[in-house]
């Protein structure tokens, strides 16, 4: 399919916030290719149809551009930086928010030959996955897209038209990491359990087998299927989710390494600007000197 109107629609409805008059519906637009910078994947569809983002989460590197898509069935911590892009040639991309109680009620409307599992014998599979969109599928994302000018018709056409985006990506080649976000039971699930205790205790110390415990799994299944999904292990997780929350208090508490250190559940200072260093490349003092000077007006007298 052309990604030429794909391209019109995006440029024309993109938002500083990314958001559109369809709920869960994402449009972005971007003219700089900027440092890697940490974030957060959320669980979403991404369509590319101008520019390439590059994504790392653990040790992987995804790396998807025009004509394709990502899938996120876990919000993970990753460092992303777009490519080939630049004010005369923007990045522009389309974003599907993922719900879980979306997905389980296609699988139950279905027909029965649609896998239910991920992955073979219901084992998790990666939670990021990246390949080239199918023209009915890009079809579908346009027709979507139109409907940002036709109110009339949005609220009755645009539930029915995510349906089928959904559908589309749930029956296509990255499926199993779609449909595990709607199964109670799967792999991921128990995964995104583990992963939410995570996220509000980072500054906790775990035992990897009280993890398994509260995710309803043996202590291996549990570390196979986490690292399956997120790439990465408990611990090493742990870290990245203390590391960018780190970053954050830093850009309002400059002057305060030692005291967000600890914060964010670091013993030792040492430790900390280590790692910090480590994963951004500076120290944290140097790293938020420069984060308060990007902030909007903080040049100002």
């Amino acid at each position: 399919m052309d990604l030429e109107e794909l391209r019109t629609l995006l440029a024309r409805h993109a938002r500083p916030d990314a958001t559109t008059a369809v709920d869960g519906v994402l449009v972005s637009k971007v003219d700089r290719s900027d440092a890697p910078e940490p974030a957060t994947t959320g669980t979403v569809l991404a369509v590319i149809a101008q520019g390439a983002k590059r994504l790392a989460l653990g040790d992987r590197v995804l790396e998807y551009g025009a004509g394709q898509y990502l899938v996120a069935s876990v919000d993970l911590p990753v460092t992303g930086q777009f490519l080939r892009v630049g004010p005369d040639r923007p990045a522009l991309g389309f974003g599907l928010v993922l719900e879980p109680s979306d997905i389980a009620e296609l699988l139950l409307a279905g027909p029965g030959d649609v896998p239910r599992a991920g992955g073979a014998g219901g084992t998790a599979v990666p939670a990021l996955a990246v390949c080239d969109a199918p023209d009915e599928l890009l079809d579908a994302v346009v027709r979507l897209l139109r409907l940002l000018d036709r109110p009339r018709d949005r609220a009755v056409l645009a539930p029915l038209i995510k349906r089928e985006i959904l559908w589309r990506v749930m029956t296509g080649e990255q499926g199993g990491t779609v449909r595990q976000l709607g199964l109670a039971d799967s792999g991921l699930s128990h995964v995104a359990r583990a992963v939410a205790w995570i996220r509000s205790h980072y500054a906790q110390p775990f035992r990897v087998e009280d993890l398994a415990r509260l995710s309803g799994m043996s202590q291996s299944a549990f570390y196979r299927n986490f690292q399956a999904v997120t790439a990465m292990s408990p611990l090493r997780f742990q870290k990245q989710i203390r590391l960018q929350e780190a970053r954050l208090l830093l850009a309002a508490r400059p002057g305060d390494v030692t005291g967000v250190a600890h914060r964010v559940g670091y013993d030792s200072p040492s430790q900390f600007s280590r790692e910090y260093r480590r994963q951004f490349g500076t120290p944290p003092s140097r790293d938020a000197a420069r984060l308060l000077l990007d902030t909007p007006g903080a040049r100002q007298g």
